[in-house]
């Protein structure tokens, strides 16, 4: 099942499982929150909700978990993330699990939702996730024409009109970075004004030239300490037309994968690109990992108006604390 499916789905009714499996986090967190709301209905948490970790969790404690009886409420949800990377080998978990959904759908107190960067789509744990369970397809979207269609079904959930062919720049604009198309969608909202349609003429004017390798080679100089080529591949970046909210989110996104290793966690990517930002992890504590998203939070309220400096001197400001 694709992501922008699902809504229909939950509308039909409750499964007894999901398994989210694929690369792209947006897809995957914005599926557990539909699926959360849709379980829980605004219940209490406290004593319908469990979140476990695959690195962590053994085969008894996620029976025990998927056994437990909601309290006060017609159903409970319980949420395991990564069941491949429990630390020692994963096999027992994965048979375990593969087993208990062929259990769960034969009840309906509980709801479970796996997440999976990366599954195989052979293996039987995977396959356990049949009908009346179900796998949605969270990988990012792939070619300009796909790109596209988020961004238009984005604008419409967000209650926005694009003219014709604004869907389409800004999938060339930006790519298959579908966070900070969220961001620039609401951006180039403003710049419309209430009521108007989003036009090519209104991407053009909001969305710079955000192209895929010097943002990388932005993160990569951060993350090194090269912090004289981050002060100037930013100011590069901004003098071809960067929007500094999607610069932002490229940093935010960058920082919260690398406080994840940091943690013990793991990251989805190509090997070298994995290797990579577990080298830069280790250039930081855990504390200052904090502090770097704090003040990329800040940053954000900033831009946001929040701020007296220019977008251009808050970012340089960011940048130098970032990679210092």
């Amino acid at each position: 099942m694709k992501p922008n499916e699902l809504d229909k789905d939950l509308r039909a009714g409750l499964r007894p499982a999901y398994l989210l499996a694929g690369e792209e986090p947006l897809l995957r967190d914005d599926a557990l929150a539909a699926i959360r709301t849709a379980v829980l209905q605004g219940v209490a948490e406290d004593f319908n909700l469990d979140r476990l970790s695959g690195e962590s969790v053994t085969p008894a404690e996620l029976e025990e978990s998927l056994r437990g009886l909601p309290v006060m409420a017609p159903r409970r949800l319980v949420i395991l993330s990564e069941p491949e990377k429990k630390r020692g080998g994963g096999k027992a978990l994965t048979d375990a699990l593969a087993a208990q959904v062929k259990e769960l759908c034969e009840q309906q107190q509980t709801v479970l939702v796996v997440t999976a960067a990366r599954v195989d789509r052979r293996a039987r744990w995977v396959k356990a996730f049949a009908q009346p369970a179900v796998v949605l397809d969270c990988d990012p979207p792939k070619g300009g024409r796909s790109v596209a269609a988020f961004v238009k079904r984005e604008a419409a959930h967000q209650g926005l009109e694009l003219e014709s062919g604004a869907a389409e720049l800004m999938a060339e604009r930006i790519g298959p970075q579908l966070l900070m198309l969220r961001q620039e969608i609401s951006k180039v909202a403003l710049l419309a004004g209430p009521g108007e349609p989003i036009s090519r003429a209104h991407v053009e004017a909001s969305a710079g030239q955000l192209a895929e390798q010097p943002v990388w080679d932005l993160t990569d100089a951060i993350g090194a300490g090269r912090t004289a080529e981050a002060v100037a591949l930013l100011a590069r970046m901004l003098n071809a037309g960067a929007a500094s909210p999607a610069l932002l989110g490229v940093l935010a996104g960058h920082f919260r994968k690398l406080a994840r290793l940091r943690s013990g966690g793991s990251v989805s990517g190509p090997p070298f690109v994995v290797k990579k930002l577990e080298s830069q992890a280790r250039r930081y504590t855990a504390g200052r990992l904090l502090a770097c998203l704090q003040a990329i939070h800040e940053a954000d309220t900033a831009l946001k108006g929040a701020g007296s400096l220019p977008p251009e001197l808050t970012l340089e400001r960011l940048v130098i604390g970032l990679a210092g």
